[in-house]
């Protein structure tokens, strides 16, 4: 009579390959999803710097409150809820700073704080704008 089945040495051997995969693959896909959410930050920081030229364009002064842009809240909190954006103004320059909300800010901590002024400097690294 022949048996059939798994031993249980086979069933951990596959269990510890499972596993060392999981443990290779885990980080990378965390990076990928942090990078993901960091897109939208981007996105948003663009979109109000372009508000904030033309407000300039209309009312020759730039101005700290979203709402004067026609966005929905001050500070602005972008669509997925991963970042608040808010405004800094002195005299006639402006900083725009992305601040990661939630898990976004430990998962993401090197690129937790994105910006953007009136001149289009893009801080911090190009490692975060990427």
């Amino acid at each position: 009579m022949k048996s059939s089945g798994f031993t249980l040495i086979e069933l951990l051997i596959v269990v510890a390959i499972i596993g060392i995969l999981a443990g290779v693959a885990y980080p990378s896909y965390q990076s990928y999803a942090s990078k993901s959410k960091r897109t939208e930050g981007q996105r948003e920081l663009l979109r109000i710097a372009n508000l904030m030229e033309q407000y300039y364009l209309d009312n020759r002064v730039y101005t700290e409150n979203m709402k004067n842009l026609g966005l929905s809240k001050d500070p602005f909190e972008s669509e997925g809820g991963y970042y608040k954006i808010d405004a800094t103004v002195k005299g006639d320059t402006f900083i725009l700073t992305a601040t990661a909300q939630g898990s976004l800010a430990s998962d993401d901590a090197k690129c937790k704080e994105l910006k953007v002024t009136d001149a289009g400097q893009r801080t911090p690294s190009s490692d975060c704008w990427d």
